[in-house]
C-alpha cells in the first residue's frame, strides 16, 4: 500500500495550519504537503512537521507575489528572468522544509514558443537544484483555463526533451479523469515517469471514494505496479475532513 500525506492547503482547514499537522498524524497520514507555503516561515513549518512525525512531501514553485496574482510563468515568453528569480525563492524556502519534491507551475501561455521557454526553464531549473526533485502536473482547461500544460502525453515529450534525472511527472488522477476521461489509461501510460501522485474524487473534487474513479482499484494497481512514491490527498472535503476519511486505507 502506498504512503498517504494530507494536502494541507485543503484538508483539516477547521484548524489553523500549524495545527493541521498534528490532526493529519493522529488521522492515519504519514506526510503532509502544502501548495503555497510562503506565508509561514518555514522553520514553524517544519517544527510542526517533525513534531507530528510527518515528512514535507510536496510544495508548489512559484511564490505568489501578490494576492490574486497568477501562478507559475514556467511557460511565458518574456518572464524567464521572473521564473528564474522566484524559482531561487521557492528553492531557499525548499530547502529549509527539505521537501520531497518541488512542483514547477507552467503558467499561462500557448503555442510552440511557449513550450519551448518551458522546456528552457524547466533544463535550467533541473540544472540549477541537481539534488532536488523537480515535477509538472497538466491541469484540466475546465478548472485552470489558459493554463499551458493540458495534456499528460505533452508532459511527457517535454521531460524526455529535458532529459534530466531529477525531473519528472506529478499524476493528479482528478485532472487525468477530466482531460481525457480515462485516469487509469493515463497511469498506465505514464507510470514510468510518475514522482508523485494526487487523488481527488471525480466529479465535485471530494473524497477520492466513489464517483467515476475506482480508487480501491487505483491503490491496488499502485501496488502492482511497484510505485514507491507518495499519494496525496488534495480535495475539498464535503463537510469536517475526518468525517470523510473512510477511504484511507488503514495499515
Amino acid at each position: 500500500m502506498p504512503r498517504f500525506a494530507a494536502n494541507l492547503t485543503m484538508l483539516f482547514t477547521e484548524l489553523p495550519m500549524l495545527e493541521r499537522f498534528a490532526a493529519a498524524a493522529d488521522a492515519g497520514f504519514q506526510g503532509v504537503e502544502i501548495l503555497f507555503p510562503y506565508d509561514i516561515p518555514a522553520r514553524d513549518l517544519s517544527r510542526a512537521a517533525i513534531s507530528a512525525g510527518l515528512e514535507f512531501v510536496l510544495m508548489n514553485t512559484p511564490p505568489p507575489n501578490w494576492a490574486g496574482g497568477p501562478r507559475g510563468f514556467a511557460a511565458e515568453p518574456g518572464l524567464e528572468d521572473r521564473f528564474r528569480s522566484d524559482f531561487d525563492r521557492a528553492l531557499r524556502f525548499a530547502e529549509a522544509l527539505r521537501a520531497r519534491h518541488v512542483h514547477v507551475m507552467a503558467g499561462y501561455a500557448q503555442g510552440p514558443e511557449a513550450r519551448a521557454t518551458f522546456t528552457r526553464n524547466l533544463a535550467w531549473a533541473a540544472d540549477r537544484a541537481p539534488h532536488v526533485s523537480l515535477t509538472v502536473e497538466p491541469l484540466n482547461p475546465v478548472d485552470q483555463p489558459g493554463y499551458f500544460l493540458a495534456d499528460f502525453d505533452l508532459a511527457a515529450e517535454i521531460i524526455a526533451e529535458v532529459g534530466a534525472p531529477n525531473l519528472g511527472l506529478q499524476f493528479d488522477s482528478y485532472h487525468a479523469q477530466l482531460i481525457t476521461g480515462d485516469a487509469m489509461a493515463v497511469w498506465r501510460r505514464h507510470a514510468g515517469i510518475v514522482r508523485h501522485i494526487q487523488v481527488a474524487g471525480v466529479p465535485g473534487r471530494h473524497e477520492p471514494a466513489g464517483g467515476m474513479i475506482d480508487y480501491p482499484g487505483f491503490f491496488a494497481a499502485l501496488d502492482q505496479s511497484g510505485y514507491k512514491g507518495w499519494v496525496s490527498a488534495e480535495y475539498n472535503p464535503r463537510s469536517l475532513t475526518e468525517q470523510g476519511l473512510g477511504w484511507l486505507p488503514r495499515r
